[in-house]
């Protein structure tokens, strides 16, 4: 097959001339120089992947899956937010604790008792059984570590001392949410009420046994709740409650079920390496005892398990914090790293075809300098779209895209060396002769003919022994799916007709996408951190079912120093509080303000506050009547540092309710004259919501952008960036609409996957629409068929390896990794189905613009793609 014709010396560069000939070059000489030495390629790979796995031995100090720290973004407002409350408010669960006015969470074991068979859980027979609840609880040991205010514990429930007093007429005169002063939001769920708000019936109740975490009882409150999270179930069990359900969770049971879905993920990873050496094997298997491949293809596979074990003891070395979404990485390696194997073997096997009587040095240097820029392209793609996934707000994808990226490194590092010499050494034994397996001799000795027909077949290659001394080594023949996509596949696609059901299927693709698109639900569900047959599931289902009509109640803190005793500031403050309880997720009814009542009081002619002094001396009969707003003034000597308020929140049921809830509230403390601030311990999480898809655009728009400046100075044929550029934006539309239609939010898991597609788009539509650009077709229907004839194979090859590499995932019963296996299928589908059934056809339709001028480039173009993954 005729060379294309190279342009003279001092000519101009040329189309890729500019990097690609000096690349070629470059890579000839590293081909030339494993041949020559292949062993110490092996080794030093071997050895470096030995050291650099000794950071394995920092895993547990590198361990960091705080889901606050990590999935949070850095630097959130709320963040901000609660060390002002901190510093401001400063706790004391042992003597004045109050919930509401916590900054964080606090420490505590929750219990949802539902009525069996659709009773109310305020009858006798459930009453009796939550009473037997929480005497059990209270058995562990709680009243010594309980939260206390006023001397005594804080009540889990303020109905308990009714059902323990069995005053059903107090009972029956219930009314909710509020009785006889006490908000019932959180207490009581799937309430029934007569006209005049009387409660009928309720179905579940929910009891919360905070713990003091403040100074030295932390600890023993920690150790509490473990004990509690270990014994409760079996427990539970014993009671064998016939009128209640019980539900269970605690203030670490979001965390410590976190940290369990590595260890649930750990089985799957050998069941992908299992698959991917047999895919490779099998992809790689012939009928010749002497070329037959398998040990090629096992040793690829060795190759990227090796990029996985160095990267991730170098960044472990490094301090790079190891998260449960990094336990993702190896089963993505393992499906690009058998790609690059796969584009290897098929080079290797076109410079045998070419020069079946050449020395290996020139075989090597030939086989890197057609196959190495094809790789160098992929590689360099993704390794890009992973750091620059770096530089987001949340530490998970920044920790998942630095171990990835690197990973993606060595595997490329790996290749050119440790499989390249590989393949020396695997040529060398053909070159002798020998079986494949046992490495034993092919051919008849002088009493071999008279061994078994077992033995000859091991290590002759005939089970009667007369093989000739030297295999003869047959022409290649042409794969059959090339042949498949050049006589069936490619004119079929290329029909007019079938043209227009491709352009109607786009169209519909399209729009499905964008509706999808509309349709997004952004940020992470917390149940979502635990696996399927968590505990905490049950309670989550329980908690949304009965108690989600009442949401946060959110602290409302006036930040600076005002002058309270002013009554135009007075009126200010009232004017932003009615605005904040104009908003529709807040419930006026509900507001606790020190400052309302003192103005009250002081409208009642009790006290006077009509100068400063009067009004801070005045305070402590504030304090006297309700002495739980002390803890909601800042005050020092003669000054109000800061002060705060509550608000009720309402109907806060989904993520888009939350998402609104926060902008508005801090929109309208914004436009407040007043120094407001909004604060919830729930906010820390909420923030997601504010940077969640500005930073996916941004890191979607910037990968993208580095995608087209890499296709322009590597195949820089206009039409055919124009196509790479289309497919990128094409596949993450279609994988951000179409993950909405498979309950995948936009979070930073899904996060981390929508930079992955734009490198996997580059590699799917790259190479097809070169392949059109630059053939010597006279037509575009025949541009397209030869495209699809030299690469459709590769492409639909290198699709299923990557599907395999992560198809294990879809067993999972944990969300991240689902998720993960969700849009990375995505990701393949879209971007194959772009490579080999959209681009073509449209590219039919364009066929006449951006035309190569130099068509024998196409020649080339066949010697480095043609069955590009396959092994013959």
């Amino acid at each position: 097959m005729a060379e294309p014709r190279r342009p003279a010396e001092g000519c101009s560069c040329r189309n890729t001339d500019c990097l690609e000939r000096p690349l070629r070059r470059l890579f000839e000489g590293l081909g030339s120089g494993v041949a020559a030495c292949p062993w110490p390629f092996v080794l030093v790979p071997l050895l470096l992947s030995g050291g650099l796995g000794a950071g394995f031995l920092f895993l547990p100090q590198r361990q960091a899956n705080d889901i606050e720290e990590q999935f949070t973004p850095t630097g959130g407002p709320a963040k901000a937010e609660r060390a002002f409350v901190r510093w401001h408010f400063p706790t004391n669960d042992s003597e004045r604790f109050s919930a509401p006015r916590l900054p964080t969470e606090g420490a505590y074991a929750t219990l949802i008792a539902v009525a069996a068979r659709g009773d109310s859980v305020l009858g006798p027979a459930a009453g009796r059984d939550v009473l037997l609840l929480d005497a059990a609880v209270r058995a562990r040991g709680y009243e010594r570590l309980c939260a206390r205010s006023g001397g005594a514990c804080a009540s889990p429930n303020p109905l308990l001392p009714l059902l323990a007093g069995g005053a059903a007429a107090a009972l029956e005169n219930l009314t909710f949410p509020v009785s006889h002063g006490i908000f019932l939001g959180a207490a009581l769920g799937g309430v029934q009420t007569d006209a005049g708000g009387r409660v009928r019936a309720a179905r579940a109740l929910k009891l919360v046994y905070y713990l003091q975490e403040d100074g030295p009882a932390a600890a023993e409150s920690r150790r509490w709740l473990e004990s509690f999270l270990r014994e409760f179930p079996s427990q539970l069990a014993a009671l064998d409650f016939a009128s209640v359900q019980v539900t269970y969770f605690t203030s670490l049971s979001r965390q410590q079920e976190f940290e369990g879905n590595t260890k649930s993920v750990i089985p799957l990873f050998s069941v992908t390496y299992f698959l991917t050496i047999t895919f490779s094997v099998v992809s790689c298997l012939k009928l010749s005892c002497i070329r037959n491949n398998v040990w090629l293809a096992c040793c690829g596979v060795v190759s990227a398990g090796l990029a996985v074990l160095s990267s991730f003891g170098l960044m472990l070395f490094c301090g790079v914090p190891f998260v449960v979404t990094v336990a993702n990485a190896p089963f993505l390696i393992l499906g690009v790293g058998v790609d690059d194997m796969f584009i290897m073997i098929a080079s290797w096997e076109q410079s045998l075809r070419k020069k079946e009587k050449s020395d290996v040095k020139s075989l090597l240097a030939e086989t890197y300098a057609e196959a190495a820029l094809s790789v160098t392209i992929t590689t360099l793609t993704d390794v890009l779209a992973f750091f620059i996934g770096v530089w987001t707000a949340f530490p998970s994808v920044r920790s998942f895209c630095l171990y990835t990226g690197t990973a993606f490194v060595f595997c490329y590092i790996y290749t050119m060396t440790f499989f390249g010499a590989v393949i020396v050494l695997n040529h060398k034994r053909e070159q002798g002769n020998r079986h494949w397996l046992t490495c034993m001799p092919v051919g008849v000795g002088k009493d071999q003919a008279e061994k078994s027909c077992l033995y000859n077949v091991c290590c002759i290659g005939s089970c009667s022994g007369q093989s000739s001394q030297v295999e003869t080594k047959q022409p290649e023949s042409e794969h059959p799916m090339s042949i498949f996509f050049k006589k069936y596949y490619g004119p079929f696609f290329t029909n007019k007709w079938i043209k227009l059901l491709v352009v109607l299927l786009y169209g519909t693709y399209l729009g499905g996408s964008i509706y999808g698109c509309t349709q997004i639900r952004e940020g992470i569900d917390l149940r979502n951190l635990a696996s399927d047959d968590s505990y905490v599931i049950p309670y989550y289902d329980d908690n949304d079912k009965y108690f989600s009509a009442y949401g946060p109640r959110v602290m409302v803190v006036i930040t600076e120093r005002v002058d309270y005793w002013n009554e135009t500031v007075r009126l200010g403050i009232e004017n932003c509080t009615q605005n904040l309880e104009g908003i529709s997720y807040v419930d006026k009814n509900f507001t606790e303000s020190w400052l309302r009542v003192y103005t009250k009081l002081a409208e009642s002619g009790l006290i006077n506050i009509s100068n400063k002094t009067l009004f801070i001396k005045n305070l402590s009969t504030l304090f006297q009547i309700v002495p739980s707003f002390e803890w909601d003034i800042n005050k020092t000597q003669d000054k109000i540092e800061a002060s705060r308020f509550f608000i009720q929140t309402v109907n806060v049921t989904s993520a888009i309710d939350e998402k609104n809830l926060l902008n508005q509230l801090r929109e309208t403390a914004e436009q407040c004259s007043i120094p407001l601030m909004v604060y919830h311990p729930a906010f820390i999480y909420y923030d997601q919501y504010l940077v969640i898809v500005q930073n996916t655009v941004q890191n979607v728009i910037v990968a993208a952008g580095a995608m087209l400046v890499v296709s322009l100075l590597l195949i820089p044929n206009p039409l055919c960036s124009l196509w790479v550029t289309f497919a990128i934006v094409s596949v993450i539309v279609g994988v951000a609409g179409f993950m909405t239609f498979w309950n995948v939010n936009l979070d930073s898991i899904s996060m981390i996957n929508l930079v992955i597609c734009i490198g996997f788009s580059v590699d799917f539509s790259a190479h097809i629409s070169y392949a059109f650009v630059t053939s010597g077709e006279s037509s575009a229907n025949k541009r397209a068929i030869e495209a699809l004839y030299l690469l459709g194979y590769p492409v639909l090859q290198g699709a299923l390896s990557t599907i395999l590499g992560v198809v294990v995932l879809a067993a999972a019963k944990a969300y991240i990794f689902r998720t993960f296996f969700k849009i990375m299928f995505l990701v393949i589908l879209f971007g194959a189905l772009h490579g080999l059934v959209f681009i073509p056809v449209f590219l039919t339709f364009f066929g006449n613009f951006g035309r190569s001028p130099h068509n024998t480039q196409a020649k080339k173009l066949e010697l480095r793609f043609r069955n590009d993954k396959d092994c013959p």
